[in-house]
This record gives C-alpha cells, structure tokens and sequence, in this order.
C-alpha cells in the first residue's frame, strides 16, 4: 500500500508534518511518501490570478501525488481554529480543478498542536468538510501538548496516546 503522508502547514518545522510521518510508518508493509507542502509554491489563490495565469502546474503536481496514493495520512495544523494558510492555498488551488481534491481516497486525519486541545478545532471543521472534497475519513485521532508527548526519535511517549493512535490506525486499516 502506498501512503501519501502530509502536514497541513506550510511551516518548514511542521510538529504536524512530524505526527504525519511518525504515523504513515506505524502502518505495517506500506510504502510512504511523505510530502511538503513548500514544494507546491503557488500564488495566493484568486479568481483573477486563476484567469491570469491558469491552472499552476504546482496544483496539479500535488493532485497527482493524490492520485498515485492509496492512503492518505494528514495531520492539519490548527491556525485561529481554522486550516493553515499554506495547506488552505494548495487545497483551494486544487478544488479548481477537481471538487473531488481527496479523489475518494482512505485518510487518517490527525491535528496536533502545542496546546491541550491538540488542534480539536481544525480537526472537528476538517472532519465535517473534507469529505464534501472525496476524503473518505476512516479515522481521527489529535495529540494534544506535542512537545510533552512525542519524541523526535520515539515518537508519542505516552503510552496511553500512542495505544489510541494505533487503535485508530488499525480502525483505519478495515
């Protein structure tokens, strides 16, 4: 299986970049190809800028990767209680040309922050659109104060919350 694993931030020190890949590679016999979303640089997206210059081929680059998927990992960061600027830019950008952004693909969806609420509030909105853009979300799952409970090298060190991500990993998976 092949796993397209992602942060939604555009932040080059993404902690959600960090939770995508930590959990792309819990996923037994799977290859993962973990994305940047800085390697998709595209204007701010505009209706005017969309009929200036067309459709980016950055846009459909990241469509592509959707579509060379079988999984898809992503774990949004959580701005205002709202998407992140740069995942929100390259989803917009997307939309544009295909409604179906997500292509109808399986998805653990995850959002941490440095906060106790773990970025619940992007992660309750993603969970009630995504799907409207062919996320077919199979499981949830957010990590509250990241920098008490994952190690750059471990990964989730609390026992309890890395058992509820492999609980949800495995939901996902049937």
């Amino acid at each position: 299986m092949k796993i397209l694993a992602f942060a939604g931030s555009n932040s080059k020190h993404s902690i959600n970049k960090k939770l995508a890949n930590y959990a792309a590679h819990l996923f037994k016999e799977s290859e993962v190809d973990l994305i940047d979303l800085n390697d998709f640089p595209l204007p701010l997206f505009s209706v005017d800028i969309e009929k200036a210059v067309g459709f980016p081929k950055e846009a459909e680059a990241f469509l592509k990767k959707i579509e060379e998927a079988d999984f898809i990992v992503l774990s949004l960061a959580e701005n205002n209680a709202s998407y992140n600027v740069g995942f929100k830019n390259v989803f917009d950008w997307a939309s544009r040309k295909a409604k179906k952004v997500f292509q109808d693909k399986p998805m653990l969806l995850m959002a941490t922050s440095p906060g106790e609420r773990g970025g619940t509030s992007v992660l309750e909105f993603a969970t009630k659109t995504l799907p409207y853009y062919g996320a077919t979300i199979k499981a949830t799952f957010s990590l509250p104060k990241f920098d008490e409970n994952f190690d750059e090298e471990k990964g989730i060190i609390n026992e309890e919350l890395k058992q509820q991500l492999l609980n949800q990993i495995k939901h996902a998976r049937s």
